[in-house]
């Protein structure tokens, strides 16, 4: 006889798909039962049968040694439809059962008894069945039949609680991988950041993408013009994978495998050796050791001009997170080269104005020199074309950056680096970063203090000092900036007489509102110069 209809009930099959409980190792949970079941019913054979749209398969067995039949030999499909138990005292005269192959032939059951297992959504999805191979004209006893009811509950309840730890491991790993991804996002953009060639970022990308997802090779593959090869740069490889990097014809991997990834289309293979991408060319792939890939596409212009080479030693199937990861990676590619390349034409631009500033400040030097020609007394002339000078320097050192602001240490390096003897200078300070205005302010600041240090102070013997020292304090939230020039071992110094361009400039200070101090001491002069910090990055 047939199955019942309700075997190929496609939300029964789907509820017992949704389980994973088909083709499992054993466990003893389900072992123990049908130990339980065959010494409590007094039978030879137990079984937890699951049924399928095509075969049982056997969770647990005692005394049956196949560990599946087909349709036609199953008892426990009639019981998918019982209310209750379905108890068969003898299966040899049972319409559904006396053709059945497992009671014409060997083993030759005779009896069966079969608990429904129903879920909590009502779906049944096999029995806990006792067999024996004599007939048991009067079945089970009260006692045998509540107890292989209650089994059968119980084997439903070890399914559910195997479901529902499975959940939760999945979700913990899901989660655990999810926070591998972010750091290795994170990773990334600290490592792209501080890269300062794409090969560096090239390389510390594939690097953070083969140990996050554990894979055997991450690399990054550049395409020629043609889109006929790809050069891939050195790669990350796990222990005992070879290197890919190098030339690459990509021809000699199917002439359509990476047709699609040149026009901006991500290429994901689960196994090398079954996917029509790859169909014809599986040896090439296998002798890179190559049985499942992801290759991510960075497109510039419109253009694929290289991609992110990802490899499985092993088939893996490649979940939306790790492919949306990949995918942000790439992105991430993309823009730290777009950086670079920007910085790059940065670099040439302010080379081309720094050229272009040197060549002005000549110029307006040389139209000084010559209208000035007649002054008798050239002191002035000289520290003027000094001034000038210095700043002239000062615009080198902000079109080292960006032009909009430059480091401090890199002005003051800067302003006395034309000392002979720079290492009379103690120069100290945490790193900070100031604004246009304020590093031209600062560089004629310090050229003023270094001419007058060489001319009258701590640098105009063989012992005197400087000590250059800054930092950034915070009082209710604010951010000052403090600048403290300190000249030791040098003749005494009074305060000038009068008051010409240097001491006025020195009086204006960092931000042009006076907050400076100077202070003559008997061992040499002392200046401190104060400003809010955001006034001078401005």
């Amino acid at each position: 006889m047939q199955p019942p209809d309700y075997t190929f009930d496609r939300e029964r099959l789907a509820a017992l798909s949704r389980f994973g409980i088909l083709d499992t190792p054993p466990e003893r949970g389900f072992d123990d039962v049908v130990e339980l079941t065959t010494l409590i019913c007094e039978t030879p054979v137990a079984l937890v049968s699951f049924v399928t749209d095509d075969r049982q398969w056997f969770k647990a067995r005692v005394g049956f040694d196949a560990c599946q039949t087909d349709l036609n030999s199953s008892v426990c499909a009639h019981a998918l439809i019982e209310p209750d138990l379905l108890v068969v005292p003898d299966l040899t005269i049972d319409e559904r059962t006396k053709y059945n192959p497992l009671v014409t032939g060997q083993p030759f059951i005779r009896f069966y008894a079969g608990a429904p297992l129903r879920t909590a959504g009502g779906h049944v999805l096999g029995s806990l069945c006792a067999i024996d191979t004599k007939a048991r004209p009067g079945g089970l006893t009260a006692a045998q039949t509540s107890a292989l009811r209650n089994l059968g509950r119980q084997v439903v309840a070890q399914l559910e609680l195997r479901h529902a730890v499975a959940q939760r491991d999945a979700l913990l790993t899901e989660q655990k991988e999810a926070e591998i991804r972010r750091n290795g996002l994170l990773e990334i953009g600290d490592r792209l950041r501080d890269a300062t060639s794409v090969s560096e970022m090239t390389r510390a990308a594939a690097a953070v993408v083969g140990e996050t997802l554990g894979v055997s090779r991450a690399a990054f593959g550049r395409f020629d013009e043609a889109g006929e090869y790809v050069e891939v740069e050195p790669d990350w490889t796990a222990d005992g994978v070879v290197s890919a990097a190098g030339r690459h014809r990509l021809a000699d991997y199917g002439p359509n495998l990476l047709r699609g990834v040149l026009n901006g289309q991500a290429l994901v293979v689960t196994d090398v050796t079954t996917d029509p991408a790859t169909a014809g060319h599986t040896e090439a792939l296998l002798r890179l050791d190559i049985r499942a890939l992801v290759n991510i596409p960075v497109v510039e212009h419109g253009r694929a001009v290289a991609m992110l080479i990802v490899h499985a030693r092993q088939p893996r199937s490649w979940s939306p997170e790790t492919l949306t990861y990949l995918r942000n990676i790439a992105d991430r590619i993309e823009m730290g080269v777009s950086r670079l390349r920007a910085e790059a034409q940065q670099r040439i631009l302010n080379s081309e104005l720094s050229h272009r500033m040197k060549n002005t400040m000549a110029l307006v030097q040389a139209v000084a020199s010559q209208t000035l020609k007649s002054v008798p007394d050239k002191a002035p002339v000289k520290a003027f074309s000094d001034r000038l000078l210095a700043l002239s320097m000062a615009h080198d050192v902000l079109l080292q950056q960006d032009w909009r602001s430059a480091q401090v240490r890199n002005i003051v390096d800067a302003a006395i680096c034309t000392f002979n003897e720079v290492g009379r200078f103690d120069i100290s300070g945490e790193q900070v970063t100031l604004g246009s205005r304020a590093a031209l302010s600062l560089a004629l600041l310090l050229h003023e203090l270094t001419t007058n240090a060489v001319k009258y102070g701590a640098l105009s013997n063989e012992l005197g000092r400087v000590q250059i020292a800054w930092r950034v304090e915070t009082t209710d939230g604010d951010a000052g900036f403090r600048l403290r020039w300190n000249e030791t071992g040098g003749p005494r110094i009074d305060p000038p007489s009068r008051r010409g361009f240097g001491s006025r400039l020195l009086g204006m200070g960092l931000s042009g509102t006076g907050d400076a101090a100077l202070n003559y001491h008997r061992s040499g002069l002392e200046v401190e110069f104060t400003a809010s910090l955001a006034e001078l990055q401005a």
